[in-house]
């Protein structure tokens, strides 16, 4: 990759690198925290991105016409009009550090210390930390949003990794543990492999439109002749029909759905169907044409959720003033959403104005989701272990489950068993977990799948990490020209977790990413770790700035005047006062939907 920036920007970047590494983002005051973060993310972009494919395809000249490709695909293909096959499904997770420091750890390092070991003694739940700045709808809104993003492909006909437990392992299935391992596609034998993504890389939301055509079809309402609409059919639970669902992979993401997810997908899939209603009353000539009806409303959608997360969750699991602004300004600019809205976008300034509506940029990298971003995703601890489920009337609690009473093969019935206004004012008002040490939860540490396995979540965690080469804690922070701590004290504050840490790893730098990631200190109003921060910093933007669908076709012309309306006007919040203005009262009190609710 070469670096395309000038002599200034580097100069400026590397300075704010420095800052950061002397002083600390976090402790600087805002303006200069923001002009550091900015030159922190420069240097991402230049530094820590990159491609892993053996046999790129050189881009078309000329591209394709946009004009010939205004919709989104099932497949994701056709997004970027150079290069069709970028961000697709199938296509390869890229890297966010150097190549050659990816390849998979193996032989005895490959279990050293014990992944299941490491799940009992650091990261099961002792008992239950809440993250109280957060509520649950928080944690629901990160599994629907990774559930559009990423998923890895498995080879249950491969043989297993085994991980044998010890004797006084209180394991109650078969020993030792066996966990599929994840295929790696054909490519050099003298670089290190790389991983498919089942899903599509970019922000579709292919999590509730499906990545197949026969699904995305099986979800669309018929009219009286048999015709397709552009509405999604759903079910009296309010999720997409029993007959759809079952042309859904068993052994995929949905195998791993519970109650939070499935109230994410009906609510999403509810606005899609407002979208639609909105659009033919502007545009009372799309009823003719329902296919391009659909499309619009799914880019609508999509766009609409790419907001929320940047605008609303992001700010409110970050909730440090200075990237409470930052992230505001990922959208709207540092202007600010007033000067933007008012007066447009004056200049091609993603500083300024935004990056939504700018120019595509891809950094001189092929867009792609990467397998560090899968690992600092990794936050099973939000679940909690159980949820109360209280009455949106009177504020009380009519029945509580167990987590695993939550789980895939029970949501159909916790949505037939309460009405959605419960159910989400209970995920408004419970806690989700703290992305913490010994907070992961029971249920997800002795979990049933499909092919009548049972695993430990924990244990699978860490190991996929170690087996798709992804770096440890300290090799991680060094890639990314971050200080590697120098010892258990120097990674945590908490003096019992530096001698556990002690007791389990003999060095170090032999510290597994997400177990230094629970431990170290978070800075000011944050859920998850600075270092965790950093991918974020830095993929965050990419998502939103090398799709063309948030870039140089976020227009009228694609989108309809009204669907350019619809994502400005609407939020979170307005999302679930349209479908469930019961919730009113609840939240005029909050100043973020993903902030805990009051009682009723």
């Amino acid at each position: 990759m070469v670096d395309q920036r000038s002599t200034v920007e580097r100069v400026l970047a590397v300075t704010a690198e420095t800052v950061d590494r002397v002083v600390g983002w976090s402790h600087l005051p805002k303006p200069l925290a923001l002009a550091v973060l900015v030159g922190i993310r420069s240097q991402l972009r230049a530094l820590n991105l990159v491609d892993t494919d053996p046999d790129p395809v050189p881009p078309l000249d000329p591209p394709l016409k946009a004009s010939d490709h205004c919709k989104r695909t099932i497949d994701g293909r056709f997004d970027n009009l150079a290069q069709p096959d970028m961000g697709s499904v199938g296509a390869r997770f890229g890297r966010n550090v150097p190549l050659e420091a990816t390849w998979p750890e193996r032989g005895a390092r490959f279990h050293e210390p014990s992944p299941r070991v490491v799940s009992e003694k650091l990261l099961a739940r002792t008992e239950f930390q809440p993250a109280d700045t957060l509520n649950l709808l928080a944690a629901a809104w990160i599994q629907f949003q990774v559930h559009d993003w990423v998923s890895h492909l498995t080879s249950p006909d491969s043989e297993p990794w085994l991980i044998d437990i010890d004797a006084d392992d209180q394991w109650p299935h078969s020993r030792p543990m066996r966990v599929p391992r994840t295929p790696a596609l054909d490519g050099p034998a003298d670089v290190p492999p790389t991983y498919a993504n089942r899903d599509t890389h970019w922000w579709d939301a292919s999590q509730i439109y499906g990545d197949t055509e026969e699904y995305a079809v099986a979800i669309r309402d018929h009219d009286a002749e048999g015709n397709l609409l552009a509405t999604i059919e759903l079910a009296e639970d309010g999720l997409p029909t029993l007959a759809a669902e079952q042309l859904l992979d068993a052994n995929g993401p949905k195998a791993n759905s519970w109650l939070g997810l499935a109230l994410m997908q009906s609510l999403f899939l509810r606005e899609h169907n407002a979208i639609c209603r909105r659009l033919t009353v502007a545009y009372p000539d799309l009823e003719r044409d329902q296919d391009r009806l659909y499309n619009v409303a799914r880019l609508v959608n999509s766009a609409l959720m790419a907001k929320i997360h940047t605008v609303d969750w992001t700010p409110a699991i970050i909730a440090h003033p200075t990237t409470v602004t930052g992230m505001h300004a990922n959208w709207y600019g540092i202007l600010g959403e007033n000067f933007t809205t008012k007066f447009g976008r004056l200049v091609d300034n993603e500083i300024l104005f935004g990056i939504p509506g700018g120019r595509t940029d891809l950094d001189g990298v092929p867009f792609s989701l990467t397998e560090e971003f899968v690992a600092v995703y990794r936050m099973h601890p939000l679940l909690p272990d159980q949820l109360d489920v209280r009455s949106l009337a009177t504020g009380q609690t009519r029945r509580s489950y167990r987590l695993d009473e939550l789980l895939a093969d029970h949501v159909h019935e916790r949505m037939a068993d309460w009405s959605m206004d419960d159910l989400l004012y209970s995920f408004g008002r419970a806690f989700p977990g703290a992305l913490t040490l010994h907070n992961f939860p029971a249920a997800l540490r002795d979990l049933a799948r499909p092919t009548g396995e049972a695993i430990d979540l924990a244990t699978v965690d860490v190991l996929r990490s170690r087996e798709r080469g992804v770096p440890r804690y300290n090799e991680f922070r060094r890639h990314f020209r971050l200080r590697p701590a120098k010892s258990f004290s120097d990674l945590t504050d908490n003096a019992e977790w530096a001698k556990q840490l002690e007791r389990i790893y003999p060095d170090i730098d032999d510290v597994d990413l997400m177990i230094g990631l629970y431990a170290e200190r978070k800075p000011r109003g944050f859920g998850f770790s600075d270092t965790a921060f950093r991918v974020f910093i830095l993929m965050a933007s990419r998502r939103i700035a090398a799709d063309r669908f948030l870039t140089t076709d976020f227009t009228p012309d694609v989108y309809t005047e009204a669907g350019m309306a619809w994502i400005r006007d609407n939020t979170m919040r307005t999302v679930l006062l349209r479908h469930f203005p019961t919730l009113t009262p609840v939240l005029t009190k909050v100043t973020n939907p993903f902030a805990p609710w009051p009682s009723t």
